[in-house]
Order: C-alpha cells, then structure tokens, then sequence
C-alpha cells in the first residue's frame, strides 16, 4: 500500500483561485529490466482524484542519480497517454537533463514544467521510470514524487497576519554578479540557491572547482549548471530547481498558493518560499515577463519582504495587493518549497 500525502491550500470558492498539492510516499521499485538501450524499473501511481475542475498540472520530484543513471517523470489524465514531464539527472552523464517539446494533442500541451489543458480534469496519474546501463550496479533512487493541480481564478480570500514582522535570515545571492557569464537569466537557480543555503546545504569546494577563480559565488555557477534544461534553454524549469535542491538532502517541491495569506504558516515557521511571478512596471517598478524571488517575511503592515536576485541589494519590501495579483494571475502562485526532512511544514500546509 503506496501512502499518500495531501497538502490542500484553500478549496476556494468560484471564481476563486484553487491549488492541491500532493505527494506519494514511494514504495519499492520492481526489479530492473532490460529495454533497450537501458535497464529500468518503473512505478505507476493509482489514479488520483483532485477535488475540483483543474486546468494545470506540474509535477516535481527529489531523486539520486548515480553517474549512468537517469529518471524520466510522466503524467496522464483520463483521455490522455503518457506526457513526459521531464528526463533528469543531477549530473550530466547518461543523459542531457531536459523537458520534451511537441507534445500537444486535443487534451493539453506540455509548455516546458507545465501540462496545461484544454479541458478541466479531476484526476491524473503519475509514472516515474529510472533508467540505467545494462549490467550496471548503480542503484537510482527516486525519493519524492507529486504534482500540483491548479484552476486559474482571483486570488482566494484568507487570514493574513500569521506572518507579519517576521523576516528569516536567507543568504542574499544576486544574479547580477554573474551577469558578465549569462547570471541576468539565473533568477531561478540563484534562489534556489539563497533556500539551500538557508539551510546549511550546497556544494562542496571540490564540486565547484570548476567555476573561474575570482567568481563572486561559485554556489550560484553550480545551481545554474545542474538546473539547465537543454530544450527549454535555460535554467528556470521549476521542477529541476526543486530537484536540485533535493540533491542535497532536502525536501523540494513545487506548488501552489491561492493567496499570500496561505503561504504565511511556512513564513512563520521558519521555511521560506521561492516565488514565480511577472510584473509590470506599474505593479511593482519595472517590468519582467517571468522571474523568481525569494519570499523572506513581511512586514508589520503585511508588506512583503523578498531576497530578489536581480535587485541591487538583493532585499526589497513589495506592496502586498500588487504582489499577490501578479502572482496569482502569472502562475496561479507558483513556488518552490524547500526545508530538511526533519523539519516538518505547519499543520495545514501538508496533512495526511
């Protein structure tokens, strides 16, 4: 019996902004079998009920990939086949870590991290398929797997205040930095990298040997070299930042939040969230079709306090109202939650 964790974040109302997290607790694997080119052992998760109309999926997952080894993550709905969301692997042999372009059928389209679909669905089903050479005694182990469902709407009302004049001590990294080799589009490793921090987690000396002497951060290098996505092209595939992180021993996943009022428990109990949002310049001084920060706490007035990697100085205060608008309408409250197994969430955020 495979157990099954559900973190629920607001049912909502219509018109209401609704998201479900939920992970499998995984069980063992059946052997490896040889196919092909490659030895594999494959899980297939039951059909999952979601508890309302979705029209978004985005799965996320923590793995060990030993070199030669690698993991291909897939998703259905009913009336669907098999989307992959993803082949991964934290280092780079045995496979180029990326998503897979050209899957669009009458169901829905892969956009990157993203299954979006062109009719509301109610269930899903996961699949995870660890791959290695034939006759190799490396073990893969695929630790966590989930997936958040979301439906598109305004923000979902909620009580704010849990939160409110706290601010947690992440490390401040800028993007900036590291302008001069490609840093201007590292939003999303840099965070990751301030939350892995946070925690007393990232690389060793010797696995950033690599980076030019005299780089400002060589944590942020190693971030952007192993979140890379070759089909997208970058480093911003959510579900790669949260699976780097679990290389290092953490808990990582992505999801999503109705409002800011249901992200403030983590505030409060010490684990910040990596937001993705765009803005105009109008909501919150300039503009940016997609970017990441790190929600650090708020302040007495509820305002947000934020590590953003692209601003000079890295910490900024946020007006609350325009923050959880574009938040919510550009990703339906896209994050990154991030913390060691050890330390677990509030009461609420994730519920069996």
């Amino acid at each position: 019996m495979i157990a099954v964790l559900l973190a629920i974040y607001g049912q909502g109302v219509p018109g209401e902004a609704q998201a479900a997290y939920r992970r499998e607790a995984i069980g063992a694997f059946s052997p490896f079998v040889r196919s092909g080119s490659w030895e594999i052992a494959r899980w297939t998760g039951p059909e999952r009920e979601i508890g309302f109309a979705a029209d978004e999926l985005v799965p996320s997952w923590t793995a060990d990939t030993p070199a030669g080894s690698w993991l291909r993550v897939e998703v259905r709905v009913p009336g669907s086949g098999w989307y992959v969301m993803g082949r991964w692997a934290y280092g780079e042999t045995g496979v180029r870590r990326t998503t897979v372009k050209g899957q669009a059928d009458a169901t829905g389209t892969v956009v990157a991290d993203v299954l979006r679909l062109s009719r509301p669905v109610t269930s899903y089903r996961l699949r995870a398929t660890l791959l290695r050479r034939p006759g190799s005694a490396v073990r893969p182990v695929l630790r966590s797997l989930g997936a958040v469902a979301s439906a598109r709407g305004v923000p979902a009302k909620g009580s704010p205040g849990a939160a409110w004049g706290r601010e947690l001590g992440v490390p401040r990294k800028s993007q900036l930095a590291h302008a001069y080799h490609g840093g201007r589009a590292w939003c999303s490793p840099t965070s990751t990298a301030m939350v892995v921090g946070y925690w007393g987690r990232g690389p060793r000396p010797a696995e950033t040997a690599w980076v030019r002497k005299g780089d400002p951060d060589p944590a942020v290098d190693h971030a952007a070299r192993h979140t890379s996505d070759r089909a997208y092209g970058g480093t911003g595939n959510w579900a790669f930042n949260t699976a780097y992180a679990g290389a290092f021993g953490l808990d990582a996943f992505v999801t999503r939040f109705p409002s800011l009022a249901a992200a403030e428990p983590l505030i409060a109990s010490g684990v910040p969230v990596v937001a993705s949002l765009s803005f105009t310049a109008e909501e919150l001084g300039r503009d940016s079709d997609g970017h990441l920060v790190v929600v650090t706490g708020f302040t007495a007035e509820g305002d947000v306090i934020a590590n953003d990697p692209a601003a000079h100085g890295v910490r900024v205060v946020l007006p609350r109202d325009a923050f959880e608008r574009a938040w919510v309408r550009s990703s339906s409250g896209t994050a990154y939650v991030i913390h060691p197994p050890e330390r677990g969430l509030p009461v609420g955020v994730v519920t069996e």
